[in-house]
């Protein structure tokens, strides 16, 4: 049975209902910003702590990143993110969880043809892009400083 363009476009439409923009962009605000606020909050509390500037700066990200990891494998964070949205994708966040949930889905397949072969599916592309640009941009940035 072939389906026309137009018809495929009116079932589709038919089985995803709009979704409330205006609430999902509070939404994400709210929540993406209360990550970041969580930031903010380790990086006094370490400081608090009279930890060199330097070794404040690495523990904010790798304790975001395994409070990620912990939430995700504990299926937390993927409810998060379904009201949360793209409030959930700050950067460290979002890298976290991309790493962690295709590890835990392919666990089953063994850890190097399931775990390690498919860790990487969703997190490995902006890999491979962001160090690409960077890399890039650096060169620009070089030539446009030593002109």
């Amino acid at each position: 049975m072939a389906v026309s363009k137009q018809e495929y476009e009116k079932m589709t439409q038919q089985a995803s209902p709009p979704s409330p923009l205006g609430i999902n962009m509070i939404k994400a605000f709210l929540i993406g910003g209360l990550i970041c606020a969580l930031g903010e909050g380790l990086y006094a509390c370490y400081g608090h702590f009279g930890l060199k500037e330097e070794t404040v700066r690495a523990l904010v990200p790798v304790t975001l990143v395994a409070l990620t990891a912990l939430l995700t494998a504990l299926g937390i964070f993927d409810k998060l993110a379904l009201h949360a949205g793209a409030g959930t994708i700050v950067p460290i966040t979002g890298f976290a969880n991309s790493v962690v949930s295709p590890a835990l889905e392919f666990q089953s397949e063994g850890r190097i043809l399931g775990t390690g072969a498919n860790m990487f599916k969703i997190a490995g592309p902006v890999l491979v892009y962001g160090n690409a640009a960077a890399c890039l941009y650096g060169i620009i940035y070089y030539i446009i400083q030593n002109k």
